[in-house]
């Protein structure tokens, strides 16, 4: 028994003798004393922790502070050395453009010169001692265009005319006489100007065999430069002035006739037109290669790959009606859609209200976009829709792939530049509804079957009213007989 129960026993018992009441007392302050030391030390010892675990927490503070003030530190770094890298790079550009004019005006002042003092020597042998007096012009290499001028006489092959330009000379000569006006060029002094048929032919062979440019410069007798500056002006000129004609949505009554047509196909009523999204190879770019960096085909070709990208909506006939081109490979079908004008158009001005484009599963449900049904385990009404609406994705796709053969320059890496290409590939739109509206056939020979791995959108369902809509066409089809039973 401890003394602080003695203590109290006694007290109890009522002990009142002088030296015992001592002894008490002296065993009760022991037992207190005893008690408020060990009361002291572990109230010590949790002031002891509690003072290390602040100490703690403030040390991982400092070193949290100090892990985020270094990665602050580099990324601030690295953003620095990006647009350091971005500025010194158009800087670059700048600087060669600027040379290059420099030497252009050079080169013209100084054979602006070389005429003046031709003509004051013919103009001081004026009577008669210089001869002839002929009008001297700037010297150029001697090339041989013996094959553009045997392509350009009127009793050539109509056959091989085709196979060359993959146009008859009839769409050809409407082409040059709608941009006749805008690439036509003068005469000079110095030289003569290179005629509009020539013009279009170096730019149109070009895009349709995709050869390098030193084989277009033997074959139309021109310069290496010549010829990629006037691919690139007749792009241009394509782009400017023949696709607001030949490349634009259809009007009210163009849009009745293509309902119907696609309805005719498939049994989907109110379809305005078919979508997809193919890919452009492309060379490896100097700026943002991340993001032009195509992991699809990458792994199915075991070989690097780069592109930018094509989406295009086409009608029945396989003429294309929208297109949006040039935004980086790595993007999937649905965040190219919603970088579309055509998305754009849709969403702020009621465009498409009501009607359908149909799309691949790479594209989300919307209240205008209209794809199949990409679960697991489909129901009869469910196979029975997908069959039907694939038969209109097939449209879209096969054009896509006559596009392509075409004009094989889209199916390889090309010398154009990345800020070019977008240009050029419209010019590449145009042209393939001229020749469709023309009915110009294709070689089956060109036509190439395009392969773009189609990924699920990660939000594939944008509308429930839409949902709805789906399930009620995909009914309709079922049991009015419309769908069929290929799936089965």
């Amino acid at each position: 028994m401890n003394n602080g129960e003695n203590c109290k026993r006694r007290r109890k018992e009522g002990f009142t003798a002088d030296e015992d009441d001592g002894e008490n007392d002296d065993s009760c302050s022991s037992g207190r004393e005893t008690k408020k030391k060990d009361l002291n030390g572990i109230i010590t010892s949790l002031v002891l922790l509690d003072e290390q675990e602040k100490r703690d927490r403030e040390e991982r503070n400092d070193a949290f502070k100090e892990e985020k003030s270094v990665m602050e530190s580099t990324h601030a770094k690295e953003t620095r050395t990006m647009l350091e890298f971005h500025s010194n790079l158009n800087d670059y550009y700048s600087k060669i453009d600027e040379t290059d004019r420099v030497k252009r005006k050079k080169s013209r002042v100084k054979a602006a010169t070389v005429v003046a003092t031709a003509s004051n020597h013919v103009a001081e042998d004026g009577n008669g001692k210089s001869g002839s007096g002929q009008q001297r012009r700037l010297w150029v290499k001697d090339r041989s265009n013996a094959w553009w001028d045997e392509c350009n006489r009127p009793d050539y092959p109509e056959e091989e005319f085709k196979k060359a330009f993959r146009m008859s000379k009839s769409t050809f000569d409407l082409i040059c006489d709608e941009l006749n006006a805008v690439i036509a060029k003068e005469d000079t002094t110095l030289r003569n100007a290179i005629p509009v048929k020539q013009r279009v032919a170096v730019c149109i062979w070009r895009l349709a065999t995709g050869e390098p440019l030193r084989l277009v410069s033997k074959r139309f007798g021109l310069g290496i430069s010549t010829c990629h500056k006037l691919v690139l002006e007749v792009c241009s000129a394509i782009r400017n002035v023949l696709m607001p004609k030949y490349l634009q949505w259809p009007d009210e009554d163009s849009l009745r006739k293509i309902k119907q047509q696609f309805e005719g196909i498939s049994g989907i009523p109110n379809v305005v037109g078919s979508m997809y999204t193919t890919h452009i190879p492309i060379i490896a770019p100097k700026i943002s290669v991340a993001a032009y960096f195509n992991k699809r085909h990458t792994e199915r070709n075991q070989k690097t790959s780069y592109s930018i990208t094509v989406q295009g909506v086409v009608d029945p006939t396989g003429v294309f009606t929208d297109v949006c081109i040039g935004w980086p490979g790595s993007m999937t079908d649905d965040q190219v859609l919603e970088k579309s004008a055509l998305f754009q158009r849709a969403k702020n001005g009621g465009l498409l209200n009501g009607v359908w484009v149909v799309g691949n599963s790479g594209y989300p449900l919307m209240d205008w976009v209209l794809v199949p049904y990409n679960q697991q385990h489909l129901t009869w009404t469910q196979h029975a829709f997908n069959e039907k609406i694939g038969e209109i994705q097939k449209v879209a796709k096969e054009a896509f792939g006559r596009l392509k053969g075409r004009w094989c320059c889209l199916q390889k890496r090309t010398e154009v530049k990345l800020q070019d290409l977008p240009v050029v590939l419209g010019a590449c739109c145009v042209l393939h509804n001229i020749c469709e509206m023309k009915k110009e056939g294709i070689d089956p020979e060109l036509k190439i079957e395009v392969i773009d791995d189609e990924m699920v959108a990660e939000d594939g369902l944008r509308s429930v009213s839409s949902l709805k809509a789906r399930d009620a066409i995909a009914h309709n089809l079922l049991h009015h007989g419309l769908a069929g039973t290929g799936f089965l």
